[in-house]
């Protein structure tokens, strides 16, 4: 029997990695080794943020001996990260899962990709070069209504970082996307199905599990049982 690949779940670099450790752990007792990279100590650099970033996630699987086949996973934002983890990575990369999560787009920083409203809006939080914390980009009580458990939303909060606006307008890096076969997309909520759509149209793998953007944390038994059947096929 082939060995199964390893998860790489990579975090939004909006939010920290505990937004996948209920996943890594659901998936670690169906049998998988996982890795959770950290990206958040990126954030503090001036500039270069996708290179290092894939960089960090590259180190993380060969510091957990990653030599062997693995899937990255990315939630949200980490989605346009993935194509420049796949070329940074020395461990054969054989599939990629967005879930919840934005395309790749390369060459084009964040901030081109949104509408104009959202743009703007979001620049005016900013101060000294830096955006509030995420779950402040919405109207209060947001997130807590997704995380309603005190206790996890606290752990959760205490990540957040103060994401730089220079971050979001950096172009992501041009380099080859995967192979539609070896792409898949897992949607949780309403929010990104357009993404969940154009995946589709790619030929991409495709499922749907009704829920919301933090199911990692609420849900992990039934995202991860959802991965692991996208898993098994990008694995084979």
């Amino acid at each position: 029997m082939r060995e199964r690949p390893t998860p790489v779940l990579v975090h939004s670099p909006l939010v920290g990695p505990s937004s996948w450790r209920p996943v890594a752990a659901a998936l670690r007792a169906r049998g998988y080794a996982t890795v959770v990279p950290s990206l958040s100590p990126v954030l503090g650099s001036r500039d270069g943020w996708y290179p290092r970033m894939a960089a960090a996630v590259a180190h993380e699987v060969a510091r957990h001996g990653g030599a062997g086949r693995t899937v990255l996973v990315a939630h949200s934002g980490a989605g346009a990260l993935l194509p420049a983890v796949a070329e940074a990575t020395a461990a054969p990369v054989v599939g990629a899962v967005f879930v919840d999560a934005l395309l790749p787009h390369p060459g084009r920083g964040w901030t081109s990709t949104v509408p104009e409203a959202l743009r703007e809006r979001l620049r005016g939080l900013v101060r000294d070069g830096l955006l509030p914390p995420w779950d402040e980009w919405f109207p209060p009580g947001t997130v807590e209504e997704l995380l309603p458990d005190p206790r996890m939303y606290a752990r959760f909060r205490a990540e957040l970082p103060h994401v730089p606006w220079a971050f979001l307008e950096e172009p992501a890096p041009e380099v080859p996307d995967l192979p539609p076969s070896r792409c898949a997309y897992l949607r949780l909520s309403e929010a990104y199905e357009a993404e969940t759509q154009e995946a589709e149209r790619r030929g991409w793998a495709v499922a749907r599990h009704a829920a919301h953007h933090l199911a990692p944390l609420t849900a992990p038994q039934e995202v991860g049982a959802a991965l692991e059947a996208l898993l098994d096929r990008l694995g084979h």
